[in-house]
């Protein structure tokens, strides 16, 4: 990576991102050698302006951020690094240097997508779902069906705990479904973004 340390006299900005919720945690500066440590430890290392020297996140509190990915923009002066946080990334003792916690739990789906496109792909021994999958898409299918009914059952006599769990099934064994057909959650997400605009006219 061709980096421009020379606009910024010596340093780029260094925009951390957590790797899972995409939350914004912080923004730090790096200088050349800065970049190199992070690259080589994989824990984000800053150069700090008011000490003067490399700083390595976490090397005090323990709060590393451990590094998942790292990216330039176009102009090869600002990096984007996804990370996985150990702990509050904030002095202050906050998720974020923004005073925000750091959850998207609907993120989740697509970290289970990407858990379930594995399990497709390497079928281990003693998995549910690899079990799912083995049993064909008429097997799939019908537990989806299944499960649906269940979520039913809990909407119109159930608990709301209940009604969670149940749809929390369903959701799961769709994902399996669409997996199994060569699809994944973000194509249903993508319809229904096209669904929400003004100019979708029903198929």
């Amino acid at each position: 990576m061709n980096l421009d340390f020379e606009k910024m006299n010596g340093l780029v900005p260094a925009i951390i991102q957590d790797a899972d919720t995409r939350k914004v945690l912080m923004l730090g500066f790096m200088n050349a050698e800065a970049y190199q440590k992070t690259v080589e430890t994989g824990k984000v290392t800053f150069f700090s302006r008011t000490k003067n020297r490399l700083w390595t996140k976490g090397e005090e509190s323990g709060n590393f951020l451990h590094v998942v990915d790292i990216k330039a923009d176009c102009d090869n002066d600002t990096l984007l690094i996804q990370a996985h946080p150990a702990g509050p990334v904030c002095h202050t003792g906050t998720d974020t240097c923004w005073g925000e916690k750091n959850e998207e739990p609907v993120m989740f789906l697509k970290e289970l997508q990407d858990f379930i496109d594995q399990r497709y792909a390497e079928k281990p021994e003693g998995s549910y779902t690899t079990s799912l999958f083995e049993s064909g898409v008429n097997k799939m299918a019908q537990k989806v069906g299944e499960e649906a009914v269940e979520a039913v059952i809990e909407a119109t006599n159930g608990t709301g705990e209940r009604l969670i769990y149940e749809c929390s099934d369903l959701i799961y064994h769709l994902i399996v479904l669409l997996t199994s057909k060569g699809y994944r959650i973000e194509d249903i997400a993508r319809e229904l973004q096209e669904r929400h605009s003004a100019t979708w006219k029903k198929h």
